[in-house]
């Protein structure tokens, strides 16, 4: 060491020859024997070796042979030279250096070929950085021994000379190599589905990988097609298992903690009720009384648990386990980013020292530079691996969530359903999830936050001594204040999610219910109820938001106030001590790094405080109860039986039951409207809460629900749901449903798309679509509720001949079929009677009817029904066709008729639902343009300017600084420094950083002002406009796209573009004031910002055309996620029925899969475009230094360290700009997503200029000329020249095949559809020239399916509170739901759950009865009101309507023939015309086509002229 002597200490500098031979050798080697187990491990696993050897693998083992030829040759050399010379010996070190190559040789050949055996590895990053640390390490001896052959004219030992060189070639050779890819074959697939599992390691760090997707979407926009396949690891399947593993580990944990909890409780409660207790068990028996205990039990422990009474503390555990490795990497890779972020601040001293003292060496300048730029670069890597992968793990998390909430609503138990709607389900998917998203994204903050707040302290008392406990004690005296604005944003984070549910929720069920609003004129009523809500939203948003501008405020005046306190007690305690530019500006940059974690660590309280919010939800619904599935017992010694069977249902309140059911029987379950049926299908399926009993089933289960449940897939895929095709047994299925004949009218046949919730298909085409999905899964037993009350009674006896009855395709199954149909019952094997919940009788229709019990007496109700069947079994015998014709007259919806005209013979037009439309290109001007003037050009204008005379003043302080700094070259240490002149320096710079913080304040609460007026006007459009869209728009678009418009985008508009907007508006203001400091601090600099804008201009250009498209591609693929959870849960019962929640998993995990793709090529291209803005701003870096070096005589210390500490900053900005920028015009997506929606065309105008006059209709006369009717302006005409006159009082019945245009008549009476040609009269007046509202409110509809929306049951019936409560009783009364309502505990204001859930359907369409009859208008549509009810409802509301709308005129679309037979007249439609219009004896002597629809449901003339 002492031979070398420094040579640092000249203009032309070199290290050391101890150095070189020693260090530089030993370090690229170390680094190699400790990665070295790590690869090894994989040579012991028990995996065959890959095949075949690849030529790069075999040049790269030939090249490592090679040296070591010239480690074991330079070994060789060294003894030649010691034993072949007496005169000096070689060095120890010329023996080890070869001999450690050697080994380390032989290693390197190991290590390529466990990297060539290990799985999916293309190269080594580890072998990389070692070629490269020896490329680097040796560069020095490389230039010494040519230095040293230079100057000695002569080669002091060539062999050693000549094998350096050598090996040193071969090293670069193998340097390149390591840096290319070796794909073997079975990966190659792979490789070109997603480049990444193929990029070498270098393309992995700088993401050069991604150019290819960069481009792709530079030169075009991106589709969904263009996304490249997952990684494994973040796959949805993947992530899920793993999560669903620790979850389910966690949850008992919390389970046995909630359990000893509980325990504890009742050990302290026991003696209050000891004596209760003992009268429980002293009756037991008596199953009421032990229920009303163990309620008010329930209500008592409810009282005291509040909200803590479920298993908590869970969730983080089970995500911190599942992905604890990612966790471990990324914070290796944060804490080293961190560490590198300080060696800038003590680079940039020695800079300033440099500058100060001119006799140092220039190379020491340039040096500083570069090391600036090399720190500066590495810094960066690793920010950007640490960045992916918190952002990678922020969506593995989402991902995780989304999947277990999913699985959780296909197990929910039926009572934890009734405590989740849907809307609140979505809204754990959407922003619940999202906050985990967030916070995880940062997780690591937590810790890096006070790691670099310790060493900035540090440093900063190394610089300034114990003065810096000054700034420290701001910083304290900040955390309390945050931690209490914290509390606070919680409870108003809690209050903006509880307004969100209930906003979701009723919206959710306006889009459910959306034509019976447009029916009753009700969107008024609604709109005010979501308004009402959203403004309660909008207030407590407005609230945090002025709030959040105190952290804001204090994010601002932070850094001021840490350095001012530390600054001012630095300079007052001793006279002595004068600020100079090294201890500022250094102090700067370190104050620099302070600002980030304190900035960060209250808007992480904050994201944390919103996270508990999101977490207590999400642990409250993936704890519930799980569906028991032991309800029903699979045991195949019996075929069906039910012991006495006790359970809860919605609306029943006990049901006893006790039944066995041989195999191959058909069982028909009877009873009045809430005796039990559906329940009691229910409780077969396992979906009721079981009390005591058990049920048992023998093999598969096929269900029919009441409703149908339809996907929106196509009609082939509706009925095999997810079995294999069988040809000949899906054509006998078809045939026995009766679908033949509407496979015709559909365009694509069986391939024909089916809407949202079936929406182009009738009541009763959705009912058979569902029976043929039973029939085809050839179950063992088949669960039919009421499957045959929605269709025509000749097509309900075709179902029954062909399909359920005695010779039908299910006739050796078990079949139980609950019914309203008599006609049916003779030919049953057994017949169940349900009265009130309990079963009343059992038996044979003959051994019923003999015994005179219930089941008599609910015969001779329907007498005349019973003379019905009768007169069909005479018509049967009097040579009637067996066969019946598959014709249904069900209501065609408006989608049907027309798609088929529209896209016969277009294979493009199969689809009803078209994919969502992705908008492309630069987000138009005017998106920002309608964003600022929702948000008011007053409250735009002013923030703007606020912030711009904010960015003067930080100019003003940093100058002032840079000033202050000179006073040390001014007042040197040994004259005294002036107080008066300190105090100024003080005060002004405090001055400045105050006034920077209160504009802030001022222009952050303006801001948010304005952003909560932007919010609130964009929701009122999009909201008014989707009320006001035609009908069309709804049949023709999911409403999960809907939803995504008021659930995502209007969350991105109200939390995340006024944030990305300051943000933006900031941080590009202080680029400026930087630039600007930098180039008056270093002229020269000047030259340089011109390219640098440049090419920061080209590379964010290139980026952001991709980046906007890859998310607007992320919202388009979050909407099929919403839309498959909706449709999933409304169809939960079904999927259940039939065993299939697996299929509907996997279906998930690919639709989650699917934006998952969008997602992960979003997080890398953010990265692609940071890695090379971070090179940008790193060269800012060094060319202010080097410029400094370069200027440094006519520099003062002062400017060059005020310029290159700004320049450090600069990266930051940069990379938080083009953040920014990017977010912000990828959330503006938003405001375009809702604009569109917002500008969708309207319907006509609620109200007209041309008003009715009161009591209109008074006479309820109707006249129809030459009436036409298209769907649209292209398609043909659906109603051909209607003419016709209805008069006032007239009993009009409707009837025709499907697609006759029945329900287009009644839609365009309501102008559902806008008149073609003709016009519509009703009492003389045009209906056209009036207000949509004006004339539906003076028409009644009762439609088919009976809606109702979740509220009161008195804002069900009168939603603008117009009558009196008496009226409202009167009305019940006459609906015979007056008992009913009266024994409900709340009565009026009793709530009904979403979608009407909590009432059997016959109540439901009695409450749609009271609806008709509390509005009572003089014209009155029946669509099909009685399709769905048993005879007994269905009696009831016809016997009502005879006389509650006597002196009304009735116009019935007819569904059972015989409801219609005492109409003054019939209109009988075919193909949009009017064929037949006269009195029904007269149509039935005419013997036309009313006659054939007659004879089709079994009437006789004979019984009909009696009549």
């Amino acid at each position: 060491w002492e031979s070398n002597a420094s040579l640092l200490d000249r203009p032309d500098p070199d290290l050391p020859v101890c150095v070189e031979r020693t260090v530089l050798v030993w370090v690229p080697l170390a680094f190699l024997w400790f990665r070295a187990p790590w690869h090894l491990a994989t040579l012991f696993k028990k995996t065959p070796p890959k095949a075949p050897l690849s030529k790069l693998y075999i040049c790269k083992q030939v090249l490592v042979s090679l040296l070591f030829l010239t480690a074991v040759s330079e070994l060789a050399a060294t003894f030649g030279e010691d034993y072949g010379s007496a005169n000096k010996k070689n060095p120890p070190v010329l023996y080890a250096n070869p001999a450690l190559f050697v080994v380390s040789w032989l290693l390197v050949m190991l290590l390529q070929e466990a990297v060539r055996r290990r799985e999916k590895a293309v190269d080594s990053g580890s072998l990389f950085l070692f070629w490269l640390l020896q490329v680097v390490c040796e560069i020095f001896s490389f230039q010494s021994l040519l230095r040293e052959a230079l100057k000695e004219g002569e080669i002091a030992s060539r062999p050693h000379f000549h094998l350096f060189y050598i090996a040193y070639g071969l090293k670069l050779i193998a340097l390149v190599l390591s840096a290319m890819a070796d794909v073997p074959p079975d990966l190659q697939d792979m490789a070109k589905k997603n480049p990444e599992v193929g990029a070498p390691f270098l393309s992995r760090i700088t993401f050069n990988w991604f150019n290819r997707m960069i481009f792709k979407g530079y030169k075009r926009p991106l589709v969904l097609e263009d996304m490249w396949e997952l990684n494994e690891m973040d796959s949805t399947g993947y992530i899920s298992q793993r999560f669903e593993e620790m979850m389910s580990q966690e949850l008992r944990k919390a389970r046995i903690r909630l359990q000893k909890k509980q325990d504890r409780k009742k050990k302290s409660r026991s003696k209050p009720y000891s004596d209760h207790n003992g009268l429980v068990k002293g009756i037991s028996q008596d199953m009421l009384i032990m229920m009303e205990q163990s309620e008010k039990r329930s209500k008592i422990e409810k009282k005291e648990d509040g909200e803590t009474n479920y298993p908590h503390s869970w969730l983080v555990p089970s995500i911190a386990k599942t992905f604890k490795w990612v966790l471990i990497e990324s914070a290796f890779f944060k804490l080293l980013q961190d560490l590198l972020a300080f060696v800038s601040p003590q680079l940039l001293k020695l800079l300033i020292g440099f500058t100060k003292d001119k006799p140092v060496h220039a190379w020491q300048g340039y040096l500083y530079a570069s090391l600036l730029l090399l720190v500066a670069i590495i810094h960066s890597m690793f920010l950007q691996q640490f960045t992916l992968r918190s952002f990678k793990l922020g969506m593995r998390v989402r991902a995780a969530i989304t999947a277990a909430v999913y699985k959780k609503a296909l197990t929910l138990s039926n009572d934890a359903r009734k405590e989740s709607t849907v809307g609140q389900m979505v809204t754990l998917i959407s922003a619940d999830a999202h906050c985990f998203n967030e916070v995880t994204n940062f997780i690591h903050l937590l810790w890096s936050c006070p790691v670099q707040i310790a060493l900035a302290l540090s440093f900063l008392w190394v610089e300034l001594g114990p003065s810096v406990l000054a700034g420290l004690l701001v910083m304290v005296l900040m955390v309390p204040i945050n931690g209490l604005l914290a509390i606070k944003s919680k409870s108003f984070q809690v209050c903006v999610m509880t307004y969100k549910d209930k906003r979701m929720k009723i919206l959710n069920e306006i889009l459910s219910g959306i034509k019976i609003l447009k029916l009753y004129a009700w969107e008024p009523s609604f709109e005010a109820q979501i308004q009402g809500f959203r403004e309660q939203e909008l207030q407590v948003m407005r609230k945090s938001a002025y709030l959040s501008s105190i952290p804001t405020f204090i994010f601002f005046c932070a850094p001021t106030f840490v350095s001012l306190a530390t600054f001012a007690v630095f300079v007052s305690v001793s006279p002595n001590n004068v600020l100079d530019a090294e201890k500022t500006f250094t102090s700067i940059s370190l104050f620099n790094i302070l600002r980030a974690p304190l900035g960060m660590l209250p808007l992480l309280i904050s994201a944390m405080v919103q996270m508990s919010v999101s977490k207590r939800r999400l642990e409250k619904f993936l704890s519930r109860d799980d569906l028991d599935i032991n309800a029903v017992n699979h045991d195949n010694s019996h075929m069906l039986s039910v012991m006495p069977f006790t359970f809860m249902p919605v609306w029943v309140r006990f049901l006893s039951v006790s039944l066995d059911i041989n195999p191959g029987s058909l069982v028909a379950v009877v009873g009045a409207v809430g005796s039990g049926k559906s329940s009691l299908i229910s409780a077969l399926l396992g979906e009721m809460h079981n009390l005591s009993g058990s049920v048992n089933i023998k093999g598969s289960v096929a269900y029919v629900p009441q409703q149908a449940w339809i996907q929106n897939a196509t009609l082939k895929d509706n009925i095999l749901f997810g079995s294999d095709l069988d040809e000949l047994r899906f054509q006998r299925v078809l045939e026995a449903c009766a679908l033949e004949q509407d496979l015709e009218l559909l365009p694509a046949g069986i391939q024909a798309e089916i809407g949202e919730k079936g929406i182009n298909l009738s009541g009763g085409q959705k009912q058979r679509v569902s029976l043929a999905r039973a029939a085809y899964s050839s179950a063992d037993v088949y669960l039919l509720d009421d499957p045959l009350s929605a269709v025509d009674s000749h097509v309900g006896k075709h179902l029954f001949e062909r399909l359920i009855g005695p010779q039908g395709l299910l006739k050796d199954k078990t079949r139980i079929l609950v019914t309203h149909g008599i006609s049916f019952l003779p030919y049953v094997d057994e017949i169940v009677v349900l009265v009130d919940g309990v079963v009343s009788e059992v038996g044979s229709y003959s051994s019923l009817r003999a015994s005179k019990g219930a089941f008599s007496e609910f015969l001779d109700t329907y007498a005349k029904q019973e003379s019905s069947e009768a007169q069909e079994k005479s018509e049967r015998t009097c040579g009637a066709s067996p066969v019946f014709p598959l014709y249904s007259s069900m209501r065609e919806k408006e989608n049907f008729s027309p798609r088929a005209k529209e896209e016969l013979g277009s294979k493009k037009g199969q689809r009803l639902i078209e994919t969502e439309t992705v908008q492309t290109g630069g987000v138009k001007f005017s998106v920002y343009l309608q964003y600022l003037r929702s948000m008011g050009w007053c409250y735009g204008t002013m923030f703007i300017t606020v912030y711009f005379i904010q960015n003067l003043a930080f100019i003003g302080q940093n100058l002032w600084l840079s000033d202050w700094t000179n006073d040390a070259v001014r007042y040197p240490n040994e004259s005294t420094y002036p107080a008066r002149i300190r105090d100024v320096r003080v005060g002004a710079y405090g001055g400045l950083g105050m006034a920077q913080g209160f504009l802030v304040f001022v222009g952050t609460l303006l801001l948010a002002d304005g952003a909560i007026c932007a919010s609130r006007t964009l929701h009122t459009r999009l909201l008014s406009n989707i009320l006001r869209a035609p009908m069309l728009f709804f049949d023709t678009t999911p409403s999960g796209r809907v939803v995504n418009r008021f659930a995502k985008d209007m969350f991105t508009v109200d939390e995340l573009i006024p944030a990305a907007l300051r943000s933006v508006i900031l941080k590009m203001l202080e680029l400026l004031a930087t630039l600007v400091i930098i180039c008056l601090a270093v002229p020269l600099f000047t030259a340089v910002v011109i390219p640098l804008i440049a090419i920061y201009y080209f590379v964010e250009r290139f980026y952001l055309t991709t980046s906007r498209q890859l998310r607007r591609l992320d919202s388009v693929s979050r909407s099929p996620i919403y839309s498959h959870f909706g449709e999933t849960v409304s169809g939960l019962p079904v999927i259940r029925a039939y065993g299939y929640q697996e299929r509907f998993l996997e279906q998930n995990t690919v639709t989650i899969d699917n934006n998952l793709k969008c997602v992960c090529q979003l997080i890398v291209s953010n990265r692609w475009m940071a890695i090379r803005l971070e090179f940008l701003g790193n060269l800012v870096v060094f060319f202010s230094a080097l410029f400094a070096v370069i200027s440094r005589d006519s520099l003062d210390s002062g400017l060059v360290g005020l310029s290159v500490s700004y320049a450090l900053n600069v990266t930051l900005i940069l990379n938080t700009l083009v953040r920014m920028t990017s977010q912000l015009e990828t959330h503006v997506v938003s405001v375009e997503r809702v604009k569109e929606y917002a500008e969708i065309p309207n319907e006509a105008a609620w109200i007209a200029e041309k008003r009715p006059p009161d009591g209109w209709p008074s006479e309820g006369r109707v006249r129809f000329e030459d009436y036409k009717v298209r769907y649209r302006p292209e398609l043909e005409l659906v109603l051909h020249g209607i003419t016709c006159d209805i008069r006032s009082n007239e009993k009009i019945g409707i009837v025709g095949r499907t697609g006759a245009g029945k329900s287009s008549l009644t839609n365009c009476l309501f102008r559902i559809m806008e008149a073609a040609e003709g016009r519509i009269l009703i009492d003389g007046v045009d209906i056209a020239r009036l207000g949509l509202h004006d004339l539906r409110s003076r028409l009644t509809i009762i439609p088919q399916d009976p809606v109702l929306f979740s509220g009161t049951l008195r804002m069900n019936l009168d939603p603008f509170e117009k009558y009196s409560d008496e009226d409202i009783w009167k009305v019940l009364e006459l609906a015979h739901l007056k008992d009913f309502v009266g024994g409900l505990a709340a009565g009026l204001q009793h709530e009904v759950a979403e979608g009407g859930e909590n009432l059997s359907v016959g109540q439901r369409q009695l409450l749609c009865l009271a609806r008709a009859l509390l509005r009572k208008s003089r014209i009155l549509i029946l669509d099909e009101a009685t399709a769905a009810v048993d005879l007994e409802t269905d009696n009831l509301i016809q016997t009502t309507i005879r006389r509650e709308f006597a002196h009304c005129t009735v116009l019935t679309i007819a569904h059972r023939i015989n409801t219609i037979l005492d109409s003054s007249r019939v209109m009988v439609l075919d193909a949009g015309k009017i064929v037949e219009f006269d009195s029904p004896a007269t149509l039935l002597q005419k013997q036309g086509q009313f006659f054939a629809l007659a004879r089709d449901s079994g009437i006789c003339t004979a019984e009909t002229t009696s009549l």
